[in-house]
């Protein structure tokens, strides 16, 4: 970026975030004088001065440079009525949710919209398995919010109903560029982490997609191991999606991303701590300041004196705005499907309209004509004729004892 497109980025930034002269040049470590002289192009900033001016002022981003999601919610109820949990825990209406004669885990059969799974066995000792991935737990928030409930309450109702929670997944989502994962990683191979886990791994992505010349996946630090029922991922979160959704870097939203992964026990203290503060900022980083914190060596003060790393600092709570508990809800609809039409399946459409044409044959027309409509297509076609509310279960008067 040459300087003219950096001030100009620069100003507009500034003028779109609503930040003033005197609060970047604060968070910057110089004066408003100097600063004003750089916006107007009187004094060239430094290259380090540069980064650190752009990294600040997307800290004072509006939009939350950092927010947490939950991410993976995972939870057992002891009882054989998925029925009972569909409609009481989640709230739903079984008539839009379809059924299948398997599962997963073990389960002998299963309910699900979209990618909100209830999974079901005769079996006392497996009970009723609710599971929420990332896309899961989006499309949940979306029936939340039209149940005016929050992710609080739902954990509330699903702890009455004696839920045993199997895991959980709280995700800090960095716009800003706050986590810097290579120097996270180049920080913990020259010694400057203090950390209570044993095990620590980084992995390069290199992916294929298709073709011969591999894309970058970007970098994941991992702290702690992966089958303890509490670890951590920090991962760049925006190469990750470009690979996904063939985009640029630049159209990702979220650059990085910090996860902790806690499963069984660890799962229910996080939660129970959560209902007590119902304050996500504080459960996320209780748990990661017990457990990891990054340094840089002090030259100024006496020798083998350490400090906290600024940016480490800065992401765990020193000099920034607290942090809330986002939701994200996307509703279940058949653009998920379309898009894979699009992406996989209407090009090799478009070549056999092609060759129906060029040699006067009818292979697509016979095709479609001969395909069968399997329950899941009858399903998404159901669901696009309802709408949110209509799927959200509501008949709770025969209801005598409680959730269950």
């Amino acid at each position: 970026m040459n300087d003219k497109n950096f001030l100009e980025e620069l100003k507009q930034k500034r003028d779109e975030y609503g930040v003033t002269q005197i609060q970047i040049a604060t968070a910057c470590g110089i004066t408003r004088e100097y600063y004003n002289r750089i916006e107007n192009g009187k004094i060239v900033p430094s290259d380090t001065l540069k980064e650190t001016i752009i990294s600040e002022l997307e800290r004072l981003n509006p939009q939350e440079p950092l927010f947490i999601l939950i991410d993976y919610f995972r939870v057992r109820f002891p009882t054989t009525d998925a029925l009972k949990v569909i409609k009481n825990v989640l709230k739903l209406n079984p008539k839009h949710m379809l059924r299948e004669d398997y599962g997963k885990y073990g389960y002998e059969s299963q309910y699900y919209i979209g990618d909100i799974f209830v999974m079901c066995s005769v079996n006392e000792q497996l009970g009723v398995l609710l599971e929420l991935k990332g896309r899961g737990c989006r499309q949940m928030e979306a029936y939340l919010l039209a149940q005016e409930r929050s992710w609080y309450d739902f954990m509330m109702d699903c702890m009455t109903a004696d839920g045993k929670m199997k895991r959980l997944d709280l995700a800090i989502n960095d716009r800003a560029g706050v986590l810097d994962i290579p120097r996270l990683k180049a920080k913990y191979k020259a010694g400057e982490c203090i950390s209570l886990f044993r095990n620590q791994k980084g992995y390069d992505g290199t992916e294929k997609c298709g073709s011969d010349v591999p894309k970058n996946t970007g970098e994941t630090l991992y702290l702690g191991s992966t089958s303890s029922e509490l670890y951590m991922c920090a991962y760049q979160k925006n190469y990750e999606q470009a690979v996904k959704k063939g985009i640029e870097l630049e159209e990702c939203e979220i650059k990085n991303r910090f996860e902790i992964r806690m499963k069984n026990e660890r799962a229910y203290y996080a939660v129970v701590d959560l209902l007590t503060y119902y304050d996500a900022e504080h459960t996320a980083f209780s748990i990661i300041n017990h457990y990891v914190r990054f340094l840089k060596r002090n030259d100024c003060l006496p020798k083998r004196s350490w400090e906290l790393d600024e940016d480490w600092a800065w992401f765990i709570g020193e000099n920034r705005e607290k942090i809330r508990l986002t939701t994200q809800p996307e509703p279940y609809t058949l653009e998920r499907a379309l898009n894979w039409v699009q992406r996989q399946v209407a090009p090799t459409i478009k070549m056999l309209q092609e060759l129906d044409k060029q040699n006067n044959t009818t292979i697509l027309k016979d095709m479609i004509k001969n395909a069968e409509l399997k329950k899941k297509h009858k399903h998404l076609l159901e669901l696009e004729k309802s709408n949110i509310e209509d799927r959200i279960y509501t008949d709770i008067s025969q209801e005598d004892d409680g959730i269950f």
